[in-house]
């Protein structure tokens, strides 16, 4: 467990302002397997946890909606992607966590989400919820002063691919665009029904 604490803890570090990954770093990352979990709300209010889910293909984000660059272009590539698979993108969900809680209300999130894709589950909770959800995947994140009660979230920025039985099976960098995301996604679901 120590072993997968560190690569993750590595692998968070590259991306720990949410800016996309240098050319040239891996398309992908194998990680030994884990099985984190969680129990948040969806943005109607509804109690949900990782077991919720099972059954299906999870491909899940941390990140929040007053981002300005990173989380919109994940986001968009996430969308593109599911359009790319066709009938396969029924057997994924992408999912949504925010870091910021205060300022992601259910309302706000609902709005946003839906200008990428009405696939897309925005989950939300308090912010203990968050941070215990975030050591589950080994995400970082951190609130930083832009001054006069401004800040943004600092945040790792990878794409988290949960297999129907609740393991990990991939990280992706958020460096992925569309058509890239889509062939990853589908080799993984092809591969696993094989």
């Amino acid at each position: 467990m120590r072993g997968i604490a560190l690569l993750l803890i590595g692998l968070a570090g590259m991306a720990s302002a949410a800016v996309p990954a240098p050319q040239g770093t891996q398309p992908s990352a194998q990680v030994p397997p884990f099985f984190p979990r969680f129990e948040l709300q969806t943005l109607d209010g509804h109690q949900v946890t990782d077991a919720t889910y099972r059954g299906r293909w999870l491909l899940v984000y941390f990140g929040y909606t007053f981002c300005l660059d990173v989380c919109p272009t994940v986001l968009i590539d996430v969308g593109h992607a599911l359009n790319a698979l066709g009938p396969l993108a029924d057997r994924i969900q992408p999912i949504f966590i925010t870091v910021d809680p205060v300022r992601d209300t259910a309302s706000h999130m609902g709005e946003y989400l839906r200008a990428f894709s009405p696939r897309i589950v925005g989950l939300r909770g308090n912010p203990k919820q968050i941070e215990i959800a975030s050591k589950q995947f080994h995400t970082y994140y951190r609130a930083r002063s832009l001054g006069n009660g401004a800040y943004a979230v600092d945040h790792s920025s990878f794409l988290y691919v949960i297999s129907p039985d609740g393991r990990v099976a991939k990280v992706l960098p958020d460096s992925l665009r569309d058509q890239k995301l889509a062939e990853e996604l589908r080799q993984l679901i092809q591969g696993a029904s094989g």
